[in-house]
């Protein structure tokens, strides 16, 4: 249900974006409608939320960029080790992400953006929320490479466990 709400959220800010830039340049380059001041503002606002967005995104479907250091698995074992190295890192720098990012939001309570005037913390908050959201995901992703570890035979009963149930 999550990961939907990050996907619409998504959706409505990449919108929100497009019309605001839209708006933005229609307003400069034509006598149209007035000059809107508040635009550039809100367009580099719904950035930094896209972005952080778009990395819970990627870190749950694991579609972010990977570079191959390690050589190709040969087994299920060896990729569940490989992967599980990867995710381990990466759930540290989620981590550190989610613990200086309350910092950093903390810092963002006590200041006001120019333009709007709205509070910064609705736009830092956007940082720890990105690292406890990869975290959770990728404790997920960790489960995955426990089950890979553990052997095919442990990987079909993780699967069906309602199988043994029923017998």
């Amino acid at each position: 249900m999550y990961y939907v709400l990050l996907k619409f959220v998504l959706g409505l800010l990449m919108f929100l974006m497009t019309a605001v830039v839209l708006m933005q340049i229609l307003s400069r380059y034509s006598g149209i409608i007035p000059r809107y001041v508040w635009t550039e503002e809100a367009a580099r606002f719904c950035f930094v939320w896209i972005v952080m967005i778009g990395s819970m995104i990627a870190v749950r479907d694991d579609s972010h960029f990977k570079v191959d250091l390690l050589s190709f698995a040969e087994n299920d074992r060896q990729k569940g080790i490989g992967q599980l190295i990867v995710h381990l890192a990466m759930l540290l720098l989620a981590i550190v992400f989610a613990w200086y990012g309350c910092l950093f939001a903390s810092f963002g309570l006590m200041q006001h953006s120019e333009m709007s005037g709205i509070n910064m913390l609705s736009i830092y908050v956007a940082f720890p929320l990105a690292g406890v959201t990869w975290a959770v995901f990728l404790l997920e992703r960790i489960v995955g490479d426990a089950r890979l570890l553990t052997g095919p035979a442990a990987k079909a009963r993780a699967i069906m466990p309602s199988q043994k149930e029923d017998e």
